[in-house]
């Protein structure tokens, strides 16, 4: 497997008692039903109580699957968000960082399939 750096596989694996089956199984889970669209139209809306909601479910799963990366993204919007200073860099940050979380998500799951 090539290097991964959104990921933390190993680190992944630890969390759940070395069940790597029940890793990918989690992390298919993520790759499916995790979505960052509906974080960003409840800023877009103004609805800081629900883009935090969304912000702090994200990161949270993240952070237990070990995407240490994305979960600290996420983490800085959520306090922004809570600060309602939400800093467009930001934002920007955080997307970027989702896709190529996906994508390394994606390439972790197909190949342990």
């Amino acid at each position: 497997m090539a290097e991964l750096v959104y990921v933390d596989v190993e680190d992944g694996k630890k969390r759940v008692m070395n069940n790597a089956k029940l890793y990918i199984r989690l992390l298919t889970k993520f790759k499916d039903e995790t979505r960052i669209d509906p974080l960003f139209a409840a800023l877009d809306e103004g609805d800081y109580a629900k883009a935090q909601e969304l912000a702090h479910t994200i990161k949270g799963v993240s952070a237990n699957l070990s995407i240490k990366e994305l979960a600290a993204k996420i983490l800085e919007l959520e306090n922004q968000i809570k600060a309602k200073a939400v800093q467009a860099e930001t934002v920007e940050a955080v997307k970027a960082c989702f896709t190529e979380t996906m994508k390394e998500v994606e390439k972790v799951v197909a190949e342990n399939a």
